[in-house]
């Protein structure tokens, strides 16, 4: 048991210091030293958008210059509490606990500091829409809104459903939420593509399997600092009655709003707003959203020749498989990630499977460029 502490330890230090040098440590304590300053100015906030990117900034090199203090302290902290265990039982296993706890919290900040793409650190717009199979894939999109939302929440972000339209009997046709939070795009970009559940169905009076298919595509909400060009002539607007909650203009007025892109195909919708003019406002930003999501995809793709993403929403083309019947499986078809807790990624234990994309797709970026 010795050996085991003394290697968590080991490793512990290994990941902060990895996280040091990848912070460039003198560096960010002299830049978040400057910001402090800066933020502390009587004219700080006469340019907000400015204020707001450096306050980001801020916030980024404070959370990494933390996390490397804290799992410093935890390994010296483990060292420190077993040698005065002086082989108690109780005191081992509780120093073990927490430096495994630590290990798990050390790995995934280093997987974090890989999240340097140029809009991972942006909130994301999630979009599901249900493949061919009516009621079985409706219900299967709407599983799906539950897992994410169920992950983003436990991970401490915020999460505000923009559109949805509800299936024929059961389940959802298609839904977007807005997930806010630093890196919520980075983590939840590799989600794109086509999930297939395999189960015995519900709505089968036979009890037969069935298999379903749905899509999910993850976009980063841009700000004005990244450039989007859209011609206005290329845009259809449509508007529509809201439907589901909202107050007494749903079904009353034509507030919601659906944009189509001819030129791509795009189309995103927006009924979350109180007015016409908040949920046009809000569908440009969508719009905008998803097309600098197309160009970087076209970046990967250039770089990578990867087409996962751009497959019909059927056989063949699903980056994960949810099994719940013969057996529980769920497997990624990317990375071989696999675990038999289907339960428990249904209800949002997704950080291994994000963990094990971003690896994945930090190795092959490292490949090309080699």
């Amino acid at each position: 048991m010795s050996t085991e502490i003394t290697n968590l330890v080991d490793e512990i230090r290994q990941s902060s210091e990895l996280l040091r040098r990848r912070l460039d440590w003198d560096v960010a304590e002299k830049r978040l030293d400057e910001l402090n300053t800066l933020s502390e100015k009587p004219d700080f906030w006469n340019d907000p958008d400015e204020a707001r990117k450096l306050m980001a900034e801020r916030q980024r090199l404070e959370d990494g210059i933390n996390t490397v203090l804290a799992l410093e302290k935890e390994a010296d902290d483990g060292e420190e509490l077993f040698q005065l265990s002086e082989g108690d039982p109780d005191m081992v296993a509780d120093v073990l606990a927490s430096l495994r706890a630590a290990q798990e919290k050390a790995a995934r900040a280093e997987l974090q500091a890989l999240l340097s793409g140029e809009a991972d650190g942006n909130d994301c717009y999630l979009q599901i829409n249900a493949g061919a199979g009516g009621t079985e894939s409706q219900d299967w999109a709407a599983m799906l809104r539950r897992m994410y939302i169920r992950w983003a929440e436990g991970s401490g972000y915020k999460v505000e459903e923009v559109d949805a339209h509800d299936g024929d009997e059961a389940g959802i046709k298609s839904a977007t939420v807005h997930i806010s939070g630093q890196n919520a795009y980075g983590w939840l970009k590799s989600e794109t593509g086509v999930h297939r559940l395999v189960r015995i169905s519900p709505y089968d009076s036979s009890a037969r399997r069935h298999t379903s298919f749905a899509s999910v595509t993850v976009s980063p909400v841009i700000d004005d600092t990244i450039e989007v060009d859209i011609d206005p002539s290329d845009v259809r607007t449509d508007t529509y009655r809201s439907s589901g909650a909202g107050g007494q203009h749903v079904n009353k007025t034509d507030s919601a709003v659906r944009l189509t892109h001819d030129p791509t195909g795009i189309v995103v919708a927006c009924q979350s707003g109180r007015s016409q003019h908040q949920n046009r406002a809000k569908a440009w930003e969508m719009l905008r959203s998803k097309l600098y999501e197309v160009e970087l995809q076209r970046r990967r793709d250039a770089a990578q020749d990867s087409h996962e993403s751009k497959s019909d929403i059927g056989w063949g083309h699903q980056i994960r498989s949810y099994v719940l019947q013969p057996y529980q499986m769920v497997k990624d078809v990317r990375t071989n990630h696999e675990t038999s807790d289907t339960s428990g990624v249904l209800d949002g234990d997704l950080d291994g499977f994000l963990s094990a994309a971003l690896a994945h797709s930090v190795g092959g970026e490292e490949e090309t460029a080699a």
